[in-house]
């Protein structure tokens, strides 16, 4: 019987000014594992801590983007044992909710033949998360910058300046999005528009042409950072003070809140960012733990784990045959 397996990347949105509308696929993956169920009873294992208490049914993100591929393409859906682990923490804002949903739809999508351009994933994508800008990192890697209009999707894709490195400090906190959300008013001036327009813009060109030393100008925001500061303690202080201790620029990644800062792969005050980030947090008594990452160049990938493979475990394969 066949059976695929997808390793999805994590991923940050907004990188600022960019909200809703861009984001980076980062190399921390999530993997999702699915067949038809050789009993013909719908099974949902979910490995690690991460995934611990979460819906392990029908209702799951991962089930319910499965279930919208076979409609799409209108493939009756029989029933599936589906497997999961990731190494994306949750609710933190890195994408773990984009990851299954993507990992749901590429798995289900490439069990049935690949019938759906991943355009057309983009889309679906888009209406289950209800924003392109995580998904579309997920679904294609690098730097997507995208936009949708509650029925069609449109991006473009750009690959990440060689010399780009990301850190990424986690709080041991989680922050619901949407919660996050809330926390956003209703309107905005006129003058905040024009600047946030003027910073995005400025940061997809600075990208695209590698200007990682307009980065700090580039990725300041006055749409939801100052909003959501109040809901993660030391925030602001990292926002302002980052590039004094060696970033490039830093952002809230997501609705947070872990907080992120771009460096030059080629710097020589990493540690000294990494102690500043730390030590901010500690001092708002908040444990967190620090992560150096890359931009993610791919989204999902697919392989088709051999017969003897699939008796072992899917969270004990994954350090070998897919992390290999």
């Amino acid at each position: 019987m066949r059976r695929v397996l997808a390793k999805v990347p994590a991923s940050t949105a907004n990188l600022g000014p960019g909200f809703d509308a861009l984001g980076m696929a980062l190399s921390l993956y999530s993997w999702i594992e699915m067949a038809e169920a050789d009993d013909g009873k719908a099974r949902l294992e979910l490995f690690g801590k991460e995934l611990a208490g979460l819906p392990a049914g029908r209702d799951n993100l991962i089930y319910k983007a499965a279930q919208l591929v076979y409609a799409e393409a209108g493939v009756p859906m029989p029933e599936l044992h589906i497997a999961a682990y990731t190494d994306i923490p949750l609710a933190r804002g890195l994408g773990s909710s984009a990851a299954a949903i993507v990992g749901g739809l590429a798995a289900a999508n490439a069990l049935i033949g690949s019938p759906l351009p991943k355009t057309r994933l983009l889309e679906i994508a888009s209406d289950l998360e209800g924003h392109p800008d995580n998904v579309g990192a997920c679904l294609f890697g690098g730097i997507v910058a995208a936009s949708w209009d509650g029925n069609r999707a449109k991006h473009v894709r750009l690959d990440p300046p060689p010399n780009l490195e990301v850190l990424v400090a986690i709080p041991s906190f989680r922050l619901p999005t949407e919660r996050a959300r809330h926390a956003l008013p209703d309107s905005y001036s006129r003058g905040d528009a024009v600047f946030n327009i003027g910073r995005s813009s400025l940061l997809v060109a600075a990208l695209a042409a590698g200007r990682l030393d307009l980065l700090g100008f580039a990725m300041q925001d006055r749409l939801h950072q100052p909003y959501r500061a109040a809901l993660i303690p030391g925030m602001s202080k990292i926002l302002a003070e980052a590039p004094e201790h060696g970033a490039l620029g830093a952002a809230l990644s997501g609705a947070g809140p872990t907080m992120l800062a771009f460096v030059d792969s080629e710097s020589t005050r990493k540690a000294e960012l990494e102690r500043f980030l730390l030590r901010t947090f500690a001092a708002e008594n908040i444990a967190a733990e620090t992560l150096w990452l890359k931009p993610a160049s791919a989204g999902p990938e697919i392989v088709e784990p051999g017969a003897d493979a699939v008796r072992v475990p899917l969270f004990e394969r994954i350090k070998g045959e897919v992390r290999a």
